[in-house]
């Protein structure tokens, strides 16, 4: 198996795979419940769990606040739509930051397979998207589900 999509610590809530919102903490979380630290150490994600992952956390992140680090581009602009007014102008906006921000996802084709918002899911100050890519190694698609809040 290639690993191509690699393999990094959990940072995010829920199942490997993960729906997500900017809401949302992001700690090493290191199981459900009490958890002995010195038997199970911290869980890891890979291959199309892992790049599930990395595409919540490039979207959460605002471009920029990475570049002391030497990362000036990585993240999106959806920060952006903080404030904005629910409409089609900021739905637009939205799609264009998720398509920007998957662009330079080097683990995803080109092509975005789907970004499909989740109109009946949305709270009134919230868009929720559901954004499928292909992986560049080949195999199923991998979706992620997000929420943000304007």
């Amino acid at each position: 198996m290639s690993d191509v999509l690699g393999t990094d610590l959990r940072v995010l809530l829920g199942p490997p795979g993960m729906a997500a919102h900017d809401a949302a903490y992001l700690d090493l979380r290191l199981g459900a419940g009490v958890v002995d630290r010195a038997a199970d150490g911290p869980q890891l994600v890979s291959d199309r769990h892992n790049l599930g992952q990395a595409l919540v956390l490039r979207l959460l992140t605002p471009r920029g606040t990475l570049a002391d680090l030497g990362h000036a581009e990585y993240g999106s602009r959806l920060h952006e739509l903080i404030g904005e007014r629910k409409d089609e102008a900021s739905r637009a906006r939205c799609k264009a930051f998720v398509l920007e921000a998957v662009a330079a996802e080097p683990r995803v084709q080109d092509e975005v397979v789907e970004l499909a918002f989740d109109l009946p899911s949305e709270r009134p100050s919230e868009l929720r998207f559901l954004l499928t890519v292909q992986p560049v190694d080949g195999g199923a698609p991998v979706s992620v589900g997000l929420g943000v809040e304007l």
